[in-house]
């Protein structure tokens, strides 16, 4: 993939499948690293489902993670390629006739770590999610050189979306730091939501990092319970340590 490693430390937050959470995990990470000081870049390649206004399209996604991250950096670099539609990036890319401009992502992460210590990148869709013909997400993440963080919905099935997630990674050889269960009943939890974790861990091999809970939250303030989750873990020394 003719993408750059990361000239910085880094984690990238990824996906059993869409609408895990993957962007309020990711934002919940940046905001705790930047509780503890580090100075936090946070990227989102491509982004579809973007809405339009008199800017042009707009990442959701990358607003929340600026306003987490407190960059300076202008949402057209935080999120370089961006489509309306909600797909699949690589059927967008072809729908629009706008492939995905990967010299765009390094600039973006390149001028971005300028004034950083870590980044913070958040992919689109899951681990196998198309990006074009030849590439998907997880080609993205071996590319940019991040340890990758999964992110899976607390719920009946997520055991085997979790651990295939988790091979396609190893695979193509990405660290996996480890996994965030996201959704997790605040009460009334199932036997499959309450013993998922423990099944995860054994035959994954791979440490359940948080456990954060169903939280409904107004943009751009993040849920406290999710905070309380995640700002348990040091992701600083996780991200330099994996790198």
């Amino acid at each position: 993939m003719p993408v750059a490693p990361l000239p910085l430390p880094g984690l990238f937050v990824t996906g059993t499948d869409t609408d895990v959470g993957k962007t309020v995990i990711a934002a919940a990470i940046a905001r705790a690293m930047r509780q503890v000081g580090e100075r936090v870049a946070v990227l989102k390649p491509v982004a579809t489902g973007c809405r339009k206004d008199r800017e042009g399209l707009i990442s959701g996604d990358a607003e929340l993670l600026a306003a987490a991250s407190d960059t300076p950096q202008p949402l057209d670099l935080i999120c370089p390629n961006r489509y309306a539609e909600p797909v699949a990036p690589s059927v967008a890319a072809r729908r629009t006739g706008r492939p995905i401009d990967y010299k765009a992502i390094d600039n973006a992460a390149r001028l971005a770590a300028a004034r950083a210590s870590v980044f913070v990148v958040e992919g689109a869709g899951g681990v196998l999610t198309p990006l074009d013909d030849r590439h998907t997400v997880a080609d993205l993440i071996a590319a940019l050189g991040a340890a990758a963080v999964v992110v899976a919905h607390a719920r009946l099935g997520t055991i085997n979306h979790t651990l295939l997630s988790i091979e396609a990674l190893r695979i193509r050889g990405i660290e996996v730091a480890g996994v965030v269960l996201n959704q997790y009943p605040p009460d009334g939890a199932s036997t499959a939501e309450e013993t998922a974790a423990a099944e995860i861990e054994r035959h994954g091999r791979v440490p359940v990092l948080a456990i954060a809970p169903r939280e409904g939250f107004t943009p751009p303030h993040l849920p406290a319970g999710v905070m309380a989750a995640v700002g348990r873990v040091d992701w600083a020394e996780k991200c330099k340590t994996l790198r």
